[in-house]
């Protein structure tokens, strides 16, 4: 593998179409696409100020790297990436992709990131402000994740999430095949309109939460006090420790809890309207 190190380069495509390439403490400056339609690239302790550095690179390793707010839409239609212990102040990283391991990642603008990934895994990651994280993304598994970005995961398919703190709203919208274990949900409306939802052992704040959900199963879950007019026109399957504070027209299925505040069914209930709810503690 050929090695360039402490090397700045500049201005347009400086290092397009290498391969078999190990790039060490080396500046990507002002410019566009410092690295283009590439293969086989390693890039440690580097830095990325110019705008689109990596794009079209095919099979590479980031690792140690800092990419400024200049970098923005810095990875976009390269495959087969790894990138551990980077930090990110950019936006819109990692769009239109597949086979992408990301872990010990600050990212401190995500607005837009990681949009249409297919195969995505993400451990021990940070994500701050910004808006749409994971946009139509498949294939996902996330441990460790804490998130205080807004509208996380939305039309996504196809989702594992573990060990993960996400404080957001509209969260999980029009997604299909999503699991959430050992988790905290913090935010309003979450997991509308989607289809095939289990969440194991997680803790869900913010109000009408987990409603228009087809197959939706709940596994140990504890619920805040503001989560109210929960389950409405939802099939749902729930386990819940604790008390809850209301439910509202739900569809269809079994809810089982300590202790219901209120339930609402009014002429507004979709049918079957034949969902069992139960109080362990009435």
């Amino acid at each position: 593998m050929k090695l360039i190190k402490d090397k700045n380069f500049g201005g347009e495509r400086p290092l397009f179409a290498i391969k078999n390439t190990r790039l060490e403490n080396v500046t990507i400056t002002e410019g566009e696409s410092g690295i283009k339609c590439c293969e086989n690239i390693e890039a440690d302790n580097c830095r990325f100020i110019g705008k689109y550095p990596l794009w079209h690179v095919d099979g590479s390793v980031i690792t140690n790297c800092y990419f400024e707010v200049g970098s923005r839409s810095a990875i976009w239609y390269s495959d087969n990436m790894i990138m551990r212990n980077c930090v990110i102040d950019a936006p819109k990283l990692f769009r239109e992709m597949k086979n992408v391991v990301v872990e010990k990642v600050q990212f401190k603008d995500a607005d837009e990131t990681f949009w249409r990934i297919n195969g995505l895994k993400i451990k021990d990651v940070t994500l701050h402000e910004g808006t749409y994280p994971f946009m139509f993304s498949e294939n996902v598994e996330v441990d460790h994740l804490v998130s205080d970005s807004k509208y996380v995961f939305q039309y996504c398919k196809n989702v594992v999430v573990r060990n993960s703190s996400i404080t957001t709203k509209d969260s999980f919208w029009e997604c299909e095949n999503i699991e959430i274990y050992d988790s905290e949900l913090n935010g309003e409306y979450l997991a509308w309109h989607s289809k095939n939802v289990k969440l194991v052992r997680c803790h869900i704040t913010g109000e009408q939460p987990l409603c228009y959900v087809e197959g939706l199963v709940l596994e140990d879950c504890t619920f805040g006090e503001d989560c109210d007019r929960m389950f409405e026109d939802s099939d749902v399957q729930a386990n819940i420790i604790g008390s809850v504070t209301n439910i509202k027209n739900p569809r269809t299925g079994r809810i089982v809890c300590d202790r219901v505040g209120s339930v609402t069914i009014d002429e507004n209930i979709r049918q079957p309207a034949n969902c069992e709810i139960i109080e362990r503690n009435k």
